[in-house]
């Protein structure tokens, strides 16, 4: 009769991610750019302001649609 030679099944402890470090380190940045529009809507007591009507909410929209790219990003 013919051995059966069976290999061990080696398990891979190694467990995939669903982000890569690439993926974090461009969400971190896009947090930034939130947090940096929310500053930019402090200040001054002018409420009708360039930097806070207009600016402002642009920074942080720009923020948002980044981090949505860095999550959609493989």
């Amino acid at each position: 009769m013919t051995e059966k030679k069976t290999s061990p099944i080696s398990k891979d402890n190694h467990s995939d991610l669903v982000f890569t470090k690439k993926n974090y380190q461009l969400l971190i940045i896009s947090m930034a750019i939130v947090v940096l529009g929310f500053i930019l809507m402090m200040g001054t007591t002018d409420i009708y302001d360039f930097r806070k009507t207009l600016l402002a909410p642009l920074v942080v929209l720009a923020g948002f649609a980044f981090g949505i790219y860095a999550i959609l990003k493989k």
